[in-house]
């Protein structure tokens, strides 16, 4: 008898918590820098958003909003240089920041406020903010039970049959959000759990013989 998805959705996300334990996602002292994090890590590795973050920190720029908002783009561009794509990053940066002045009177706990619906359709609005960005804004900065969809997540689970390998953003985030509980811990987990299988097992070119999902759908998995 087949399994349904929420069953087999969930013997994964216990199999992975039991090996890794928790991931302490996401990096960050406060929303704001989740917030610049999330923008600044788009296409590269977090290690170099890591060097970026600092070298805002030196610079005070992440000491309030305001500050970001009234830097110049180049300056700005030069601070996140170890991010990469760094003047496509500071324009993308300052939309943010600017959408946040004009909608949300540059108050970030204001932001927080607004329904979830509310809150993704104006940051979905922001011109390089995608749907992967954007909920990651919505589960870690504000805690909102949005599951986040990567690379990694659709890698994975069209290899164990769960999901088309070219199926669309919202189909993928559907089959979470449809079968797990609406739960922040949860998805916060999960999504950091699959990244770190992904890194360490499901690659590319995937190490199929020693990943700890291969005893729980032996016959599903195809890794091609």
């Amino acid at each position: 008898m087949k399994r349904s998805p929420r069953g087999r959705l969930f013997k994964i996300y216990k199999k992975l918590f039991a090996l890794y334990g928790p991931q302490g996602w996401w990096p960050g002292r406060s929303r704001l820098e989740i917030i610049v994090g999330a923008i600044l890590t788009q296409n590269t590795a977090w290690t170099n958003v890591e060097k970026a973050i600092k070298s805002l920190k030196e610079a005070g720029a992440l000491t309030s909003p305001a500050c970001i908002n009234s830097m110049r783009r180049d300056k700005l561009a030069r601070l996140i240089r170890p991010a990469g794509y760094y003047n496509v990053k500071a324009s993308r940066l300052k939309n943010f920041f600017d959408l946040l002045h004009k909608s949300y009177k540059g108050n970030i706990a204001g932001m927080g406020k607004a329904p979830t619906e509310e809150l993704r359709r104006d940051l979905i609005q922001v011109n390089g903010i995608g749907p992967e960005t954007c909920d990651s804004i919505l589960l870690y900065a504000f805690n909102r039970p949005v599951f986040v969809v990567d690379a990694y997540t659709k890698r994975i689970f069209s290899r164990h049959k769960l999901c088309g390998r070219d199926a669309e953003y919202g189909i993928v985030q559907n089959l979470f959000m449809r079968n797990l509980p609406h739960s922040v811990r949860i998805y916060n987990e999960y999504h950091a759990l699959i990244v770190r299988l992904a890194k360490e097992f499901c690659r590319t070119k995937p190490r199929c013989a020693a990943c700890p999902l291969r005893s729980l759908s032996r016959a599903a998995i195809v890794c091609a």
